[in-house]
């Protein structure tokens, strides 16, 4: 038997401190039937025994279930490494340092736009001045400090002042993904990129990666940002390497945990279509080596291994290694993985022929967590007109770069 996974993110809670615009799980209040802390316990060791190196407890807000410190200790002391992923709303410098004191390794703090836009998607008057407070308060605790970003309509023309905002802060590395339609944001079809402007989109982020490799801050794109476009290599690898995009991870180097004991290969794949199973049921062990759900991307690389393709990605030049890109943002577009919108080199290519494609929302989410609803894919002139409803268009013209130039120079 072959353990494939390294990396797990476990939702510790469902519980929330925030209402946010964009969360994907609806995360409000607590699963009615989470683990225990006993049974979470169990769960550390099993990880242990299954291989993984570390472990990411996220939410909801992990740090409002009591025992979260327990369990971090727990990981530490089972020689697997820990970090967080938090809204940041409300860590006081005493919080902080109770985490220092478990062992968390780092912290990362999600930084969705400027105060206004921020506050906006998160649900919350003050969440982002309680962000860099948190910020604040972990650094002097001695914890390294992180940030992530979802870019849609809204965030994309702020990144270049969230990048100054957060270099300011002390973060050290900068994760982002781009935001697609899963649960709350499911509900706000208009704040997403459409394909076309993946276009204006990814020329920036080449500008945000050269300051950050001047400035020592690493960069670490989402699953959902690519593919084999002509900047690939510099945002793929935030050490200056030679990385490219190798195709879905989900149940080969990383591992999904819900709050309830729910194993997926991915925290963000959708619980119905990708669940293997829960560890109150079977052992960790047996989940990993037996649950098809988990299996998805077995012989990545091989003709076998890109079946589910269909639509531009199973004709793509680079089918068998990109395998339709990022899994989750598939699905969530059209109810099944294998064929990407959000894709450079697909935009890039449309734009060669003068085409498009525009995504239109034909079936709504029905309101749970992790859920999703139905859109069409539209081929179109490039230069078809655009729907006038559309009010919330992304492009070079909308960039904030001010504040970025005034500090980099």
């Amino acid at each position: 038997m072959a353990y494939r996974s390294t990396y797990a993110v476990w939702e510790f809670t469902l519980q929330c401190n925030l209402d946010c615009v964009l969360c994907g799980s609806r995360a409000a209040s607590p699963r009615s039937s989470e683990l225990t802390t006993v049974e979470a316990l169990d769960l550390v060791r099993q990880l242990h025994d299954a291989g993984i190196r570390e472990v990411t407890l996220i939410g909801g807000e992990a740090y409002l279930r009591q025992d979260w410190l327990e369990v971090v200790a727990a990981v530490r002391q089972a020689g697997m490494a820990c970090t967080l992923t938090t809204g940041g709303y409300g860590i006081s410098a005493a919080a902080a340092r109770g985490m220092r004191r478990a062992g968390l390794q780092q912290v990362s703090v999600s930084i969705d736009g400027c105060q206004a836009t921020h506050d906006l998607l998160r649900g919350t008057p003050g969440s982002w001045s309680a962000a860099f407070d948190s910020l604040r308060h972990l650094r002097d605790a001695g914890i390294p400090v992180a940030c992530n970003t979802q870019i849609n309509r809204l965030s994309a023309p702020e990144l270049p002042l969230i990048y100054a905002d957060i270099v300011e802060a002390g973060c050290r590395a900068w994760q982002f993904h781009l935001t697609v339609p899963m649960g709350h944001a499911a509900d706000r079809p208009e704040i997403l990129l459409q394909p076309p402007e993946l276009l204006d989109l990814f020329p920036l982020l080449n500008e945000l990666a050269v300051l950050a490799r001047r400035d020592g801050l690493l960069l670490f794109p989402g699953d959902n940002i690519g593919y084999y476009g002509p900047y690939e290599r510099r945002l793929r690898n935030g050490y200056g390497g030679n990385a490219v995009w190798g195709g879905c991870q989900a149940g080969i180097s990383t591992l999904g945990i819900e709050a309830d004991g729910a194993i997926k290969g991915c925290p963000s794949l959708p619980t119905s279509a990708y669940s293997g199973g829960n560890i109150r049921e079977h052992p960790l062990a047996e989940i990993l080596d037996q649950a098809p759900a988990l299996a998805i991307n077995a012989g990545q690389g091989t003709a076998a291994a890109a079946q589910h393709l269909w639509g531009y990605c199973r004709a793509c030049d680079y089918a068998e290694l990109c395998r339709g890109g990022c899994s989750w943002t598939a699905h969530v577009f059209f109810g099944r993985r294998g064929n990407n919108p959000y894709c450079h080199h697909r935009a890039l290519a449309h734009a060669r022929r003068g085409t498009r494609e525009r995504l239109v929302l034909e079936k709504p989410a029905p309101g749970e967590p992790f859920d999703h609803g139905v859109f069409t894919l539209i081929e179109e002139p490039a230069n078809a007109a655009w729907p006038k409803e559309d009010a919330h268009r992304f492009g070079a013209g909308s960039i904030q770069w001010t504040r970025a130039d005034r500090r980099h120079g």
